[in-house]
């Protein structure tokens, strides 16, 4: 069975983010979540090429961390300015929705100004939400999703229910030290 195409950087990080809220509010999403992330089971290398990395039972591969660096990085700056693995980590069903609220406003903070540091992001189209729009042929399904009843061949008729987010330009610092520690632990001294 070939595997899908992977989708594009910023439609993954749109994807995390919503998945994000899902997996804390729905128990059976986030169980099939858990078991989707169990690592695949490293593939042998001839000795010679075999990287050095910690020896644990689920250790990463050289291939998935050279593939995966950016993505780190962009985590580990989410992290630090708006703890966001902290929150994602965050057993929440014994705190008060305002208690949430408050955590995720500060969450949202913090990768907010990620997002507006890192990126100069612009709407993919221009007409304000609500309007109708005209969908000519030969458009970009990347940057274009057509929902509801898709019948038939362009130009298609519609309501733009989201402008989108198109990339710019990226602004992000270089990645520095281990790619895997995207926080590093705190400890306090007497």
């Amino acid at each position: 069975m070939p595997s899908p195409t992977a989708p594009p950087f910023f439609v993954r990080l749109w994807l995390a983010l919503v998945c994000l809220f899902r997996i804390v509010l729905d128990k059976e999403f986030a169980a099939a979540v858990a078991v989707l992330r169990t690592p695949p089971k490293p593939v042998a290398m001839p000795s010679k090429e075999r990287p050095t990395l910690p020896a644990t039972p689920h250790a990463i591969t050289a291939a998935q961390l050279s593939r995966c660096e950016q993505a780190l990085h962009l985590l580990a700056l989410f992290q630090r300015e708006g703890r966001l693995i902290d929150f994602c980590q965050e057993e929440l069903a014994s705190f008060s929705d305002a208690q949430i609220g408050a955590a995720a406003r500060t969450v949202h903070d913090g990768v907010r100004k990620v997002i507006h540091q890192s990126f100069t992001l612009e709407p993919v189209r221009r007409e304000p939400e609500g309007s109708a729009v005209s969908i000519p042929g030969g458009f970009n399904p990347g940057a274009i999703r057509l929902t509801g009843n898709v019948i038939g061949n362009p130009p298609f008729q519609g309501v733009l229910r989201h402008h989108g987010w198109k990339v710019t330009q990226i602004k992000m610092p270089n990645p520095s030290g281990d790619a895997t520690i995207l926080a590093p632990a705190e400890v306090e001294l007497p």
